[in-house]
C-alpha cells in the first residue's frame, strides 16, 4: 500500500482511534500507549498471515520482542483517527524486525517511527523461529 510520495510501501495497515483513557494529564496519548498500538498491529498482521499465537505457545514456541526503538514526532489526542503501517524483514537467521510508522488522519502526518526486533523462543528458552515465521519471512523477501 503506497500513500503519498514520502511514505513506504507497507505490508499491512491497521486503523485506530484514540480513546480518552489512553491520554495523560497533558491531554495527549501517554508515551507507553504507543507500544500497545504497535503490538496490536503486529498481532493482527501475524493473524492475517494465518498464524495463531495460542497454537504456537501450545507447541512451546513464543514470539518475543528483544528490542524496541521509538522515535516520537508529534502527539495524538483523544478522538484522533490514525493508522499504523508495518513492514516485516528478516535481519538474521533468528531475528526479524518490524518497521512500524503511525500516521495521523486525515492528512497522514507522521506521528511515530518504530523499529521492533523480535525472535522466537522454544520451551527450553533457546532462540528458535517457528517454521511458519521462517516461511512468511522468505515470502516477503
Amino acid at each position: 500500500m503506497l500513500k503519498g510520495n514520502s511514505m513506504k510501501k507497507y505490508q499491512f495497515r491497521l486503523d485506530f482511534q484514540v480513546r480518552d483513557y489512553e491520554c495523560d494529564l497533558q491531554g495527549v496519548v501517554n508515551n507507553a500507549v504507543y507500544q500497545n498500538y504497535l503490538e496490536h498491529c503486529r498481532h493482527e498482521f501475524i493473524r492475517a498471515l494465518g498464524l495463531d499465537f495460542a497454537e504456537l505457545t501450545a507447541r512451546g514456541l513464543d514470539l518475543v520482542v528483544i528490542k524496541a526503538e521509538l522515535e516520537y514526532k508529534r502527539s495524538l489526542r483523544s478522538g484522533d483517527l490514525f493508522w499504523v503501517g508495518l513492514i516485516l524483514e528478516r535481519i538474521s537467521p533468528l531475528r526479524y524486525r518490524f518497521r512500524q510508522d503511525i500516521y495521523l488522519l486525515p492528512d497522514d502526518q507522521l506521528v511515530l517511527k518504530a523499529w521492533i526486533t523480535g525472535t522466537g523462543v522454544n520451551a527450553k528458552g533457546r532462540p528458535q523461529l517457528p517454521q511458519e515465521i521462517v516461511e512468511a519471512l522468505e515470502k516477503m523477501g
